[in-house]
Order: structure tokens, then C-alpha cells, then sequence
């Protein structure tokens, strides 16, 4: 069996501003280690696949800078969308790719800005993904969740299946704090990792009769798969793809789905409220990057580009310098950045964007 890794490194990580820009978004930033998320995403892989077999799916904008950031990627494994067209189109691209050189191939879509503690146990847990894939399956995995989080959408999982994982039951939206706390009770609920493993020609199975929509369009793709027309018939077809989520588009409606329980200290690394779940904090809880000084702080987070950063008698907040803007917000308003980037665009400041 071949494995083939789809690293998904689209996304504008808005809510990670001011640090994350449109040239720069959140993927391409050390916000977990001394490199960028997508390099550490592609380095986890490392025994898993080889680098022939990776692929990354992004924007015409970032296309360089992934490429350069993941070493020895052939040229043809870089999928840059005309568009963005959410993760579903996304998906249907690299299985036809996939498709085309393996059709029995087994691919893993990974996100490219998640944080993994534990890489082998994620190796093992993907691993063995591959291998219920390989029977059929689509398969998710669920992380087991470490608190009540209303950030992650969630997995009811139902009984084990012969061949390994458990039955889906339902997926669910990003819940309320008291309803987090029951799926914590009642211990049949995962986070969703948005991680998943299938047969290219399963997926492509799914897209037919799920997404029928598609069709027409990705028989265009499938017939100029390795031909020179290739781009100009993705740049016209592409964007006339609907605009929906794999999760929508497939995974609530298949019958084939199975997920793998998850256990390898996974982090979405959602905003700046989550630095301290990949980065050490000192004995007072503060995480700090860059040329700062804090005197009575608790369980801050300080990053600065290049100024000093001076912060005193502050507690559960994030103060971060990117050279050209400064942020300063509670830790538990943290997911409120993104708003910040609204408001950028509603008055037109596209230089801070």
C-alpha cells in the first residue's frame, strides 16, 4: 500500500493577526517550534511516505513559499487552486491527482497549521488509518478530548467495526460550554481533527454519488490529468466548483465512514490562547517569544517581531508586537481577533492586512 499526503495549506489565519498576514498566514509561521507550521507538518511524516508522495494544495499567492518550505516536493506534487473553493474541491483535486499515478492509492489530508506532540503516536494512529482505508473506508480521526472546548466540532462515535475503527454516529457542530461538558460526560464524543484518510478511488466513488454537482467539472479535471492542457482546463473549471466543506459535501452523508480514536497531543493551535498548549511557559505561566520584559505578569502571552516589549502587573493576556501593529487582548477574547481583520478590510487599510 502507498500513502500519499495531502497537506492542506490553504487558509488566511486571520485570527492569529498581527503576526499572520495575507503574504504570510498562519501556516507559514513558528508559532509551535523555531520553523513554520507546514514544515513541521511535513516533517512528521518523515518514515511514513516519502516526499515524492506529497502533495500540498494551496493559493496562487503562497505557492512559492510552500514549495520552498517542504524540501524535495516535485514540481507537479504542488496543487495550487485558481480559487479558494473550500476543503471538498480541494479534496477532489489531489484524489484525481492521486488517482491518476494510484488509483487504489490511500491519501491523508492534513491540515498544515495543527500541532502534534506525540509524532509517533500520530504515526501509528495514521498508520492504521491507512490500513482500514485501504478495506474501503473513509476514515476520520477523532482526537480524545482533554476538556469541555466549544472551539472543535465533534464525533459521536457508535460500535467498533470489524475491520478496525468505530461507527460514526454523528457529527456536531461546535457546541456551548454545557453541552461541551456532556459530550465530556458522556464519553462517546471526539474532537474533530479535520484529519482523513481514504482510497483516492473511494473518495472520487463518494464525490459521485454524494456531490453529483461536481461531476461534470471533475470529469474535465480527470480527462487532462497529466496533459498539458491540464492548467488551463483547472483555471476554467475550478472556480465553477461549488463552494462546501468535506464534511458537508461527504462525510455526513456517507455510509462508509469509520473513525480512529486519536490520542497523540494534538492541537489545532486555534489562536493565541493556545501558544501555551505547544510552548513552554515560565513559572508564572508566561509564554514569551522575542525581546520582552514583564514584571507581575501570569499566564500572558508575549511575542514581539523585533521591538522590546515592556508589560507590567498584567494577567491572562496576549500582547503582541509585529513591527508595524500591535495587539493587545484577554486571553478568552482571543478568537475575537479575526474581527480586528474586518475591520481593517471595512476601512480599507489593506497595507495591515
Amino acid at each position: 500500500m502507498a500513502l500519499y499526503p495531502v497537506i492542506m495549506a490553504g487558509g488566511s489565519g486571520t485570527r492569529f493577526w498581527p503576526l499572520s498576514r495575507q503574504a504570510r498566514p498562519k501556516q507559514f509561521l513558528p508559532l509551535a517550534s523555531k520553523q513554520p507550521l507546514l514544515t513541521d507538518t511535513a516533517q512528521r511524516l518523515k518514515g511514513l511516505a516519502p516526499v515524492k508522495n506529497t502533495f500540498i494544495v494551496c493559493g496562487p499567492v503562497h505557492a512559492k513559499t510552500a514549495a520552498k518550505l517542504v524540501k524535495g516536493l516535485p514540481k507537479g506534487n504542488l496543487l495550487v487552486e485558481p480559487v479558494a473553493r473550500n476543503t471538498a474541491p480541494a479534496i477532489a483535486l489531489a484524489a484525481l491527482q492521486v488517482a491518476a499515478r494510484d488509483p487504489k492509492g490511500v491519501l491523508a489530508v492534513l491540515p498544515s497549521d495543527h500541532h502534534v506532540a506525540d509524532v509517533k503516536g500520530f504515526q501509528r494512529t495514521l498508520a492504521e488509518a491507512a490500513r482500514i482505508a485501504e478495506g474501503g473506508h473513509i476514515v476520520t480521526l477523532g482526537i480524545k478530548p482533554a476538556r469541555p472546548e466549544t472551539g472543535y466540532g465533534y464525533i459521536q462515535v457508535g460500535d467498533a467495526l470489524a475491520g478496525g475503527g468505530r461507527r460514526v454516529k454523528a457529527f456536531k457542530e461546535k457546541p456551548d460550554l454545557k453541552t461541551a461538558q456532556e459530550y465530556l460526560a458522556g464519553g462517546d464524543y471526539l474532537w474533530n481533527g479535520g484529519i482523513f484518510v481514504f482510497r483516492a478511488d473511494v473518495m472520487l466513488e463518494a464525490f459521485k454519488k454524494h456531490m453529483p454537482e461536481m461531476q461534470k467539472g471533475l470529469d474535465a479535471l480527470q480527462k487532462a490529468a497529466g496533459k498539458r492542457t491540464f492548467p488551463a482546463v483547472l483555471k476554467r473549471v475550478f472556480p465553477k466548483l461549488p463552494s462546501i466543506s468535506i464534511d458537508y459535501g461527504v462525510m455526513e452523508k456517507a455510509e462508509n465512514i469509520a473513525v480512529l480514536d486519536g490520542d497523540f497531543g494534538w492541537s489545532d493551535v486555534g489562536s493565541f490562547a493556545a501558544i501555551p498548549e505547544v510552548r513552554p511557559a515560565d513559572a508564572q505561566g508566561n509564554v514569551v517569544s522575542g525581546d520582552a520584559v514583564l514584571v507581575d505578569c501570569t499566564n500572558c502571552v508575549v511575542l514581539s517581531d523585533k521591538r522590546t516589549l515592556s508589560v507590567v502587573g498584567m494577567h491572562d493576556v496576549v500582547v503582541v508586537d509585529s513591527g508595524d501593529a500591535v495587539l493587545v487582548v484577554p486571553k478568552d477574547k482571543s478568537q475575537d481577533v479575526r474581527k480586528v481583520v474586518e475591520a481593517l478590510k471595512a476601512r480599507k487599510r489593506t497595507r495591515l492586512l
